[in-house]
């Protein structure tokens, strides 16, 4: 039996064939499809069914045996490391990742959370001494990048209370701004006016650092610390600034440090941040000094922080800021190197604690400028390289001549005490009443803004074709700088007045001004 096809039949078979084939590849493909979709599943069910890791701090490693002995929970474990994991390149106070067979799986990046401590001491090369919250000291591990050095006492550390280790230096603005040592240039010679009071801080500070034999061959020891008290403006943060300098010239160093604290900046409104800071403030003194180069803390406006205990108005700070005052000064007893320089215009308001011989023993009383003092100071600012004007040369026949001639006119107006140049009337509490001249108020820092108002008016001048300085440029800055003490008295009270003034404020019920306000200083 044969059987045959049409062309037509052929030709539908071929197109069922290739039908055919069509829908086994879409269908390969569905499956293949399915079973990836499958595999993908079970990976994420597995994923989910995953017994839960824990994640521990790394401390040390056994390589021998290659084991790791880790922080986890509270608990030091010894565990084994998976072979994936690079044994050595784990370093201490790393995370690790520990899987359900308590087996070290992976590295993970170190823990950025945590508490703050501040280092009290360095114990070896890996250890610390840290305090927190201001409780009892503890000793952690240094971790990470610490090891490799650059940790002082007084640093802010970020630590693991439950591994004990200490995993990052932190930053902190408000104390690093009241830490950096500050490199003066000041000398003495840049200060005018100081004389006898500059001999009484080279005889208390100078001496005990640059001859210490002589000192020790006498049973002398040298002051913690001089206060240096009187008038604002007249010189007292250039001394100690200039002690510095000079200290530090003597022993035939480069690099005296100055720490400058002003009392306003220490203190802080939460419990325990002022004390904080003064530790810091002397942990950093006791690691500069270490290096053999002298350190000067100056404290400026001391009273604003140190005032007499039990004298508060809402709250009794100082009943705790003194104290850890006191014990850090205690503290310097065997630390060479290192001063502490006060400074206040109100010495009266400081807590008597601090001013005991033993702690700030030294105290040096910085007066205003007399009239051969105000003459040294004016030569600091007004001096031949100032350009004068061709009339004022013409007039004086010199520079030299100039300068000298001009300053002695100024001086003798500021220094003659006569109704021209009398400024209030003080009624004291006793009652008795009391003139304030232009020469009672003289200070350091008002002949040099003097001496600049006159440049900056000669400058202007210049700029209008009238090239160099002139005694009216210096009159009209004398003019302006005693019209503002005069505006002064007028938008303050007499206590704010005369603390600002370098008097007792208690002692002043009222100040009345003996001229208006911008009437003129003939010179």
């Amino acid at each position: 039996m044969s059987s045959s096809f049409t062309e037509s039949q052929i030709e539908d078979l071929k197109r069922t064939v290739i039908s055919l084939e069509g829908k086994n590849e879409r269908l390969a493909e569905a499956l293949k499809a399915a079973r990836n979709e499958l595999v993908s599943m079970r990976e994420k069910v597995g994923q989910v069914l995953k017994p839960p890791a824990q994640i521990g701090v790394f401390l040390q490693s056994f390589e021998d045996v290659r084991e790791a002995e880790v922080a986890l929970g509270g608990r030091l474990m010894r565990l084994s490391v998976a072979p994936e994991v690079d044994l050595l390149g784990l370093a201490p106070g790393e995370s690790v990742r520990v899987n359900e067979q308590m087996i070290v799986a992976d590295r993970l990046p170190t823990l950025r959370t945590g508490q703050l401590g501040a280092v009290v001491e360095l114990v070896g090369a890996d250890r610390a001494l840290l305090q927190i919250d201001g409780q009892s000291s503890r000793l952690f591990l240094l971790g990470g990048a610490l090891r490799h050095g650059g940790v002082k006492p007084g640093d802010s550390l970020l630590v693991d209370t439950r591994s004990g280790i200490a995993l990052e230096r932190i930053t902190r603005s408000d104390v690093e701004q009241l830490l950096t040592p500050e490199i003066p240039n000041v000398t003495y010679k840049d200060i005018g006016g100081l004389g006898e009071q500059i001999t009484k801080v080279r005889d208390a500070v100078e001496l005990p650092f640059v001859h210490p034999d002589l000192y020790r061959d006498y049973g002398l020891r040298a002051p913690k610390g001089i206060l240096l008290y009187g008038p604002p403006g007249c010189g007292k943060t250039l001394i100690a600034k200039a002690v510095a300098h000079s200290l530090a010239r003597a022993k035939g160093r480069a690099q005296p440090y100055f720490l400058s604290v002003k009392g306003p900046e220490l203190l802080n409104k939460f419990v325990g941040e002022t004390e904080r800071h003064i530790r810091s403030i002397f942990a950093r003194a006791r690691t500069l000094a270490k290096r053999d180069v002298p350190v000067v803390i100056f404290f400026d406006e001391m009273e604003a922080m140190f005032r007499t205990r039990g004298t508060g108005i809402s709250s009794d700070v100082e009943t705790m800021i003194v104290p850890q005052m006191l014990a850090e000064m205690d503290g310097v007893e065997t630390l060479d190197n290192v001063i502490i320089i006060g400074a206040s215009n109100r010495e009266d308001m400081i807590d008597p604690a601090l001013l005991r011989p033993g702690r700030l023993d030294v105290r040096i009383r910085i007066e205003r400028p007399d009239r051969s003092g105000a003459r040294e100071i004016f030569s600091k600012y007004l001096t031949t390289s100032v350009p004068l004007s061709n009339e004022t040369l013409a007039q004086y026949g010199s520079a030299d001549d100039a300068v000298a001639r001009m300053t002695d006119t100024l001086i003798e107006h500021m220094y003659t005490d006569s109704p021209t140049t009398a400024l209030f009337k003080l009624i004291l509490a006793t009652g008795v009443t009391r003139t304030i001249f232009v020469s009672d108020l003289i200070s350091g820092a008002m002949i040099a803004a003097i001496v600049e108002r006159a440049k900056k008016f000669a400058v202007k001048d210049t700029l209008r074709g009238k090239a160099g300085l002139t005694l009216e440029h210096l009159e009209l800055a004398f003019n302006e700088e005693m019209n503002e003490t005069m505006d002064l008295a007028a938008t303050t009270t007499p206590q704010e007045w005369a603390r600002i003034t370098g008097m007792r404020g208690d002692d002043v019920v009222s100040v009345t001004a003996l001229r208006d306000v911008e009437g003129p200083f003939h010179v």
